[in-house]
């Protein structure tokens, strides 16, 4: 983000208080629906960088979608992360190469081919200005309440889970019941379900007709902005699988704790009725946890033996010369893992920060992961333990064949690629926080930086009842934090 756009957010959410509350504390609600327009994000700046040929990719001319009748969320944080770099995000299944290049042919229709190649990722620059203009966001943010204009509520939890299924039915009932203007939507697969027994409820009370609906993951895909708010019932998992469903933007999301550890479920499930009420009327306090955005590049051409992958990355290579294509693209809230899958030996893998060849790992596998999962997969592996606000990127080695390579930590503005050699004996495989399972194949990498989508989690207020535990207490708890027998005091003897 630019400075003269950051200036315009601080601004926007300093007038949103002031003239709703005027000189009343800043931490007090501000309205979403009468700030539309003073409250965005407009990500700016120029395309001044150097980014690799290997990241480059040809794309045909991409139309954006005609503009629809749909009423525009009333959710605050949809409407401050649906701009990027200053246009509003029409088709949201498009990704940074359809955005990148319908920028530029809006901007010169008469663009040439060589000027419809555009990085596939940001520059390093609107990298770094993206990252720190979410952390500011994120920090005024926790400093305001949200008043959301709920209308439909969307609730996640795990269809194969009977007791959860449970759940599902006890909160959607509760939500029908309390006010006639909620629409729920629940998974599909619960319409037919014996236990959730959708017929019942709506023979129960005739005016849940036409409010209880049933989400789809195509749903989710193509038209997250219809959800005002999502709740998870579950452990972190569910909350993983929130990310997964919602690649782009994500409706702000309650976790309640119906799980095992639950770093991410800050709300208590017994409580959830006062937990609800208070939170739609009183309004909500949202934490940004920043995602990376991870693609796959495949390599264009596999017939040439004598190929480098470390000279394709950062060497110089011919103007006209694209070594990689991208094949998929995913937003993650955890970690991702490349790994020898199931190779019977280690994985060869080639580690790259920006323009520099870290090193060549030998190694089980490496984990790369957010402050958000440095208690999952990361923790197991032998890295740190990180507080979600730390603007960083942590990787760590899975059994390393090697004493002396240590967990890294590295700034969340660096752009990471982890390769496989062409010399490599076997392929490895990548997996977006234990899902998308993909293989690569020799001269294959996963790019891993910054997403411009973060991850909406709606964070209780201290001293409310049905709040749950706070990072450092939930380690302490979860993790059992340096719990020993405590050391016995000396005692003096007397003479």
């Amino acid at each position: 983000m630019a400075n003269s756009s950051l200036d315009q957010l601080s601004q926007g959410v300093q007038d949103a208080i002031e003239n709703e509350l005027g000189e009343q504390d800043s931490k007090s609600i501000t309205s979403v629906n009468s700030h539309d327009d003073a409250l965005e994000v407009v990500f700016e700046g120029g395309s001044s960088g150097r980014r690799r040929k290997a990241s480059l990719a040809h794309h045909p001319p991409m139309a954006s979608r005609p503009d629809n009748g749909r009423r525009t969320t009333a959710c605050i944080v949809h409407s401050l992360i649906q701009k990027t770099d200053g246009l509003p995000v029409k088709d949201l299944s498009q990704s940074y190469e359809g955005l990148a290049q319908e920028r530029r042919l809006d901007k010169d229709p008469h663009a040439q081919a060589d000027e419809t190649q555009h990085s596939r990722l940001l520059t390093k620059k609107e990298i770094s200005d993206m990252a720190f203009g979410i952390r500011e966001l994120s920090k005024k943010l926790s400093q305001i309440r949200l008043k959301l204009k709920v209308r439909n509520i969307f609730i996640l939890g795990k269809a194969h889970d009977e007791a959860l299924i449970v759940n599902s039915r006890e909160t959607t009932d509760w939500l029908l019941t309390k006010d006639a203007a909620y629409n729920v939507y629940v998974e599909q697969t619960l319409e037919a379900n014996k236990i959730f027994d959708a017929t019942g409820l709506l023979e129960k009370n005739p005016s849940y007709h036409g409010r209880l609906k049933y989400w789809t993951n195509e749903m989710c895909a193509q038209k997250p902005q219809m959800f005002d708010i999502v709740l998870a019932l579950g452990g972190d998992g569910t909350v993983l699988y929130a990310s997964w469903l919602f690649q782009r933007i994500v409706p702000p999301t309650i976790a309640f704790s119906l799980g095992s550890l639950g770093f991410l479920t800050k709300f208590d499930y017994e409580l959830y009725p006062q937990s609800l009420s208070t939170a739609f009327s009183d309004g909500i306090t949202v934490s940004l946890r920043i995602r990376f955005e991870a693609t796959v590049m495949r390599s264009s051409d596999r017939d040439d033996k004598s190929r480098d992958l470390v000279e394709e990355l950062i060497g110089e290579e011919a103007e006209d010369h694209h070594t990689h294509k991208p094949d998929g693209t995913y937003n993650i809230l955890n970690e991702v893992v490349v790994d020898r899958g199931p190779n019977p030996t280690m994985s060869s893998i080639e580690l790259f920060g920006d323009d520099e060849h870290f090193t060549t790992v030998q190694a089980d596998g490496i984990c790369v992961s957010t402050p958000t999962g440095s208690t999952a997969y990361n923790l197991a592996a032998g890295g740190s333990l990180c507080h979600p606000d730390n603007p960083v990127v942590l990787v760590t080695a899975i059994c390393a064949h090697t004493l002396s390579f240590r967990p890294v930590i590295l700034p969340d503005t660096i752009v990471l690629r982890c390769g496989v050699p062409y010399d490599a004996r076997t392929s490895s495989w990548a997996s977006f926080d234990g899902r998308e399972r993909v293989e690569l194949k020799p001269g294959d990498y996963v790019t891993v930086s910054a997403s411009r989508f973060p991850f909406p989690s709606v964070v209780p207020m201290r001293g409310v009842r049905g709040a749950g535990l706070g990072w450092i207490e939930s380690i302490s708890e979860k993790l059992a934090w340096n719990s020993r027998q405590k050391q016995k005091a000396f005692k003096e003897w007397d003479e």
